[in-house]
């Protein structure tokens, strides 16, 4: 319960602390970076399961911009199937930290994720770990990704006007 807790706060301070999506013009250099949350995870065999995934994937930007919001995980997942460009998850892999609240501990370890794929309610990645090892470790998680070009994510403000839910607005 303590953990559910942590991470619920840590999602109201990602979400509060960030103004919300400019609801006119272009944010041309933003570079996004994402959150994933599950209720639990699977790694195995070079694959990452995170099992139930919510349903909307967290985004936000860091200065001069601060941008936040939501989209659908399933849009998350299509944009970077589709994605093209130097700049687009689908030609640059980005690398992720995953971070698992256990029964004792908190685990983090870097991997980079490869062809996303919807099943239900869990979301797979192929992965490559590049620090730490895989724990035998489960429970709550979220998957912090690294950072992307606007290019790739037209769901989130495309020519001024966001197609993702309409939950951004600006700030001053």
């Amino acid at each position: 319960m303590k953990k559910l807790a942590i991470l619920l706060t840590i999602m109201v301070i990602v979400l509060g602390l960030t103004p919300l999506c400019q609801a006119g013009g272009t944010e041309a250099n933003v570079q996004w970076l994402f959150v994933q949350n599950s209720q639990n995870v699977v790694l195995e065999k070079g694959t990452l399961t995170l099992k139930n995934v919510a349903p909307a994937t967290i985004f936000f930007s860091d200065r001069p911009k601060r941008i936040a919001g939501h989209m659908a995980t399933a849009d998350f997942v299509l944009e970077w199937q589709e994605g093209t460009g130097k700049e687009s998850f689908h030609a640059d892999p980005p690398n992720a930290t995953l971070s698992i609240f256990g029964s004792d501990e908190i685990v983090d370890i870097v991997v980079e994720l490869k062809n996303p794929r919807l099943k239900g309610n869990d979301l797979m990645y192929d992965i490559g770990v590049l620090e730490g090892e895989v724990p035998t470790t489960s429970g709550i998680c979220s998957l912090f990704i690294d950072p992307v070009g606007m290019p790739l994510f037209p769901h989130v403000c495309r020519r001024g006007a966001p197609t993702a839910p309409a939950t951004r607005r600006k700030t001053a």
